[in-house]
């Protein structure tokens, strides 16, 4: 009941202060709304990056095999050709399909202008497994053999065709890739980034894979992504491919990626900014309590008498603590209630900009107006003792 006193008493206080009030209320505001937004807009960020990399499927899994790095000569390296990628299939009853790229760095020139991108060898099947859509043209086929064919990423298409007038912009253009013009039969549509592929699909230049190896003697076939059965236990899938793989090339080092170790760093990732974030936020709450701390201490100055009177009646020490604790928690929490709404309503239109899919999350709000009532309670404490401690015949005496 003493409570509820308080608090009808705090309201009107700050009602007869309407300005002073609002000034306050709005420090608490920005700041909430900023811890809000920041913790909101970095969730969303997340499940849109976590839903992105389950769109393009979590049923794939990435090894890459290099040489041991020992001091080894060329015939003693032990090289993978193409014919004993299908076997890698059979390695695993999880395995549904594999298929295997090289990298090469070689430069990409278009009519004397250079090209930023990479060199891919690829086989037809790698089209199916990263689910690239073809935007003109075709993809490479695995008829292409040593063919000097090229597949441009979107990005890569897009520069070249800015270099020509041609209505069909990248397609049947020459590319000097390495020192040999290979001819472009298709180009892609935008892709997503792929955490199983060593490089970006957008501004890659893809190679019949043979082609590929025999333009550089040092490209090697060191990248295999395997797609896994729905039923299939990737850890599982993956242990047993370890194990085949140590046994035929025990001098290479390997490295896998599986779809459960790329969530899991990503949440790590994300939940470290998403604190950073939070954390950045916290300041301008904090800017926001000192505003409430100072306002309140001017409410102090401003009613001594009052609080003399208060205490020449029998009000306690302790009840005058709690009136002026209970005004700065009122503004406070005022201000992170509206804060809230205010936080979400710019979490919503980031993400609406961003091309996001908007969740309302519980957490952020109820941190938010947590914080907001702490905030309240620690700027708060200072002026309510400061009030509590006046002498009330010093206080009677103020004009």
């Amino acid at each position: 009941m003493r409570f509820k006193n308080h608090m009808r008493e705090s309201i009107t206080n700050l009602l007869s202060a309407k300005l002073r009030s609002f000034l306050a209320i709005l420090g608490v505001l920005v700041g909430t709304a900023s811890v809000v937004a920041l913790v909101s807009g970095g969730q969303l960020a997340t499940e849109h990056a976590l839903a992105q990399f389950k769109r393009l499927g979590t049923d794939l899994l990435a090894v890459t095999i290099q040489d041991s790095g020992r001091d080894e000569s060329s015939s003693e390296q032990q090289k993978i050709t193409l014919d004993e990628v299908p076997h890698f299939a059979r390695f695993a009853d999880g395995i549904k399909d594999v298929t295997a790229y090289s990298v090469d760095y070689a430069q990409i020139n278009f009519d004397s202008h250079p090209l930023r991108g990479n060199v891919v060898g690829v086989a037809e099947k790698l089209k199916s497994i990263f689910k690239l859509h073809i935007s003109k043209g075709r993809f490479i086929s695995d008829y292409d053999n040593e063919q000097r064919y090229v597949v441009v990423g979107y990005e890569l298409a897009k520069r070249i065709a800015a270099f020509t007038s041609d209505s069909s912009g990248a397609l049947g253009q020459q590319l000097l890739v390495g020192g040999k013009y290979y001819t472009v039969v298709g180009s892609l549509a935008k892709s997503p980034d792929s955490f199983f592929f060593m490089v970006d699909i957008n501004n890659a230049a893809f190679l019949p894979v043979n082609a590929a190896l025999t333009n550089n003697q040092y490209a090697e076939l060191n990248n295999f992504v395997f797609r896994i059965k729905k039923d299939a236990d990737v850890v599982k899938v993956q242990d047993q491919l370890k194990k085949q793989l140590v046994e035929m090339y025990p001098k290479k080092r390997m490295y896998f990626r599986s779809p459960q170790e790329i969530i899991d760093s990503m949440k790590k990732q994300t939940t470290t900014f998403t604190l950073l974030l939070g954390f950045i936020g916290s300041i301008a709450l904090v800017v926001g309590g000192i505003g409430v701390m100072n306002i309140m201490l001017v409410s102090v100055v401003e009613r001594r008498r009052e609080i003399g009177i208060r205490m020449a009646v029998g009000a306690k020490r302790r009840d005058i603590q709690r009136m002026f604790l209970t005004e700065s928690v009122a503004l406070t929490l005022f201000g992170g209630l509206i804060g809230v709404l205010f936080g979400e309503a710019v979490a919503f239109i980031t993400a609406h900009f961003s091309g996001w899919e908007f969740h309302l999350y519980l957490l952020p709000p109820i941190i938010g107006f947590l914080v907001s009532a702490m905030v309240g309670i620690f700027f708060g404490f200072y002026p309510a003792y400061k009030a509590a401690r006046l002498d009330p015949i010093e206080t009677l005496r103020a004009d």
